[in-house]
């Protein structure tokens, strides 16, 4: 936006009527690696299966920073919600503690992809010199729309670096947690990574993948047109299994994944494994620019290792085969250090409109971000590399 424009914001209830091409154009320019979360494609797929909807405690209400001309200059995926699942950065504590002094935090915004922890743009701004001007006055708008809708507070999580940073300037409340990433140093095959890492931890790596292989079972990577709805039947029972054994109740219906299938075949990955000739365990992975994704496991018979097979070791693979730059697992699991993925911080920024409670959760915060920093630097120091091969702290994403 040029710096006479007049920001003219809109929100609307699904992006259904957004044009796809005027939404990825602020959302993966040319220029800057795409990310498939942040798609028109992705997001409108989670709204038309009804996985993230009012009815899930989802109601869509987006931004559409428009120009004079009616064209978009921005946008940020915001949802009015009634709970705090499917968000990864747990806020569930400060509801209590608002709830118990009186207050209601439910229901609150949140400018996010749903059920997706993954680092990506939140203001979503095409390439130029109004980026800046363009990102602040969504963000002003989205501040608005919480004060307008009387909401406890407005969370934007995992951000990348300089966005987290443009929004505490202007106030927001600043987090951090972390994930596991790895790495690619340029390697050429998989053999290359390990020739990086300690002895002890070789040995380890190779005695499971052996492991994982026992019984007979054969791994195999489908994405693009071979992916076929058998595929998505096959993988959808591994996903409900592992689902409501975990959380009782799994966010993504069948539907989403068939939507995935038809318009993103391309940037999709599912790492499959068959024993006897019948589908038994696949990992849903998503290829960005730079990037693999690593999204979703299930599986109906378990065995042992298999998990990190499908999960970590084939993920690496396909990534020094594609020459992506990392792997990004998904929340949690410090078991993933030992397999190669370093702890890497993620960001999140939080507005909150009842001052005390601002003050309470702004200091909870700096002593958080503390605990955060300590956490990183203690597990580096268990990272499975030799002491000569650098474990460089995933670089901060300047997106």
């Amino acid at each position: 936006m040029g710096d006479n424009e007049q920001a003219i914001i809109r929100v609307v209830d699904s992006l259904k009527g957004v044009d796809f091409r005027a939404w990825d154009a602020c959302a993966n320019p040319p220029g800057e690696p795409a990310n498939p979360f942040i798609s028109h494609a992705f997001l409108s797929a989670l709204e038309e299966s009804g996985s993230a909807t009012r009815r899930t405690g989802w109601s869509p209400h987006h931004l559409l920073l428009e120009d004079d001309a009616g064209g978009l200059a921005g946008a940020m995926p915001l949802y009015l919600k009634t709970h705090s699942r499917g968000e990864y950065v747990f806020d569930q504590g400060w509801a209590s503690a608002f709830e118990n002094a009186g207050g209601r935090y439910y229901p609150k915004l949140q400018g996010s992809v749903p059920f997706t922890p993954a680092t990506g743009k939140r203001l979503l701004t095409p390439l130029g010199p109004g980026r800046g001007s363009a990102e602040d006055a969504l963000a002003a708008g989205a501040v608005e729309l919480a004060t307008r809708l009387g909401v406890s507070s407005l969370h934007l999580t995992f951000l990348p670096q300089r966005q987290w940073s443009r929004l505490g300037q202007l106030g927001f409340l600043q987090r951090t947690d972390q994930q596991f990433h790895w790495h690619n140093r340029g390697y050429g095959s998989f053999d290359d990574f390990l020739s990086d890492l300690s002895s002890r931890k070789r040995k380890m790596i190779r005695k499971e993948r052996a492991r994982a292989m026992d019984n007979g079972i054969g791994v195999e990577w489908v994405t693009g047109s071979d992916i076929t709805e058998d595929h998505w039947d096959a993988f959808f029972t591994f996903y409900m299994d592992t689902g409501a054994r975990k959380w009782g109740a799994p966010y993504l219906s069948r539907e989403f994944f068939s939507l995935i299938g038809e318009r993103m075949s391309g940037q999709t990955l599912l790492v499959m494994a068959r024993r006897e000739g019948r589908l038994i365990a696949g990992a849903l992975n998503f290829i960005g620019g730079d990037a693999l994704y690593g999204r979703n496991w299930g599986a109906v018979e378990h065995h042992p290792f298999l998990h990190f097979e499908c999960c970590y070791y084939q993920a690496i693979e396909f990534a020094i085969a594609r020459g992506l730059e990392r792997v990004e697992a998904g929340a949690q699991g410090e078991h993933k250090l030992a397999r190669g993925y370093l702890p890497a911080r993620t960001h999140s920024a939080h507005w909150i409109a009842n001052p005390s409670f601002r003050e309470a959760v702004a200091e909870y915060l700096s002593r958080e971000r503390q605990y955060v920093d300590r956490d990183i630097a203690a597990l580096g120091e268990y990272a499975p590399f030799r002491h000569d091969v650098g474990s460089d702290e995933h670089r901060e994403d300047d997106f």
